[in-house]
């Protein structure tokens, strides 16, 4: 007499698909890898919650200095402090694919970065055209963060996965930043970063716009030079747009 056939199983292995966060690294070396992450997430340790991430390395070029082994263990630490967690790669020379196999990274074909739009480290923060196409953030925002109090420096406030509405002023020093629009109904002067993974229809919107630094979806501008006279320290917006030149960020004051 034979047994029937058991319902289930104590465990199923399927192929599956992962999103996972991209960094695109173009160099031309390490350390200016490590300074710009220090420059773009120093202020918000863990701004990554433990996320996936894929290295990479096909713009790195072969003319570069090839990294020692040590320097490649200080890259994924710095990425490790930002709150990411290096799982594959993909491209890169011999002494890449070594130093990266032997700290536990496997090779992968993965194309895309599923929902997050690529970390790109060490170039110009214009991202690239041949960039995934980031998932709609506000299409899963369900409510915006209010926060109803001035901001003073050294204060943070991050709206994950939606919209930010600020009730008073962002001082110089302080720094908002959400996944989806901000909106300030009140000076602001300190940072504000829009979406922050890689929404590029988000918008930054304030009654009075003078700002240390204005970013959306990665491309900022900073106060080193003059903003616009149009719209410093006036009701204004400022959005993302696309041109010839690539992507640049438009200052336009409320009609």
């Amino acid at each position: 007499m034979s047994s029937a056939t058991p319902l289930s199983t104590a465990i199923e292995i399927r192929h599956g698909h992962m999103p996972l966060v991209v960094a695109r690294l173009r160099g031309p070396d390490v350390s200016s890898t490590l300074v710009e992450i220090e420059q773009r997430y120093g202020d918000a340790p863990g701004f990554f919650e433990d996320e996936p991430l894929l290295l990479d390395l096909l713009e790195w070029p072969d003319s570069n200095r090839q990294p020692a082994p040590l320097e490649i263990q200080a890259l994924l630490d710095g990425l490790r402090r930002i709150g990411l967690r290096p799982l594959a790669y993909r491209g890169g020379s011999p002494t890449w694919q070594q130093a990266l196999q032997a700290r536990g990274l496997v090779p992968s074909d993965l194309h895309g970065a599923g929902a997050v739009r690529p970390v790109e480290a060490a170039q110009p923060p214009a991202p690239s055209p041949a960039s995934p196409a980031p998932a709609s953030v506000a299409a899963s925002a369900p409510t915006a963060l209010v926060v109803d109090r001035p901001l003073r420096s050294g204060q943070q406030v991050y709206a994950r996965g939606r919209d930010l509405v600020v009730l008073a002023m962002v001082n110089p020093g302080a720094e908002v930043i959400a996944d989806g629009h901000i909106h300030v109904y009140a000076p602001l002067r300190g940072r504000a970063m829009a979406g922050a993974r890689g929404l590029a229809e988000a918008r930054i919107f304030a009654l009075a716009l003078e700002p240390e630094l204005v970013s959306i979806a990665g491309v900022y501008r900073t106060a080193e030079a003059p903003w616009p006279e149009e719209v410093r320290g006036k009701p204004a917006q400022v959005r993302l747009t696309s041109g010839p030149e690539g992507d640049k960020l438009l200052f336009e004051p409320f009609s």
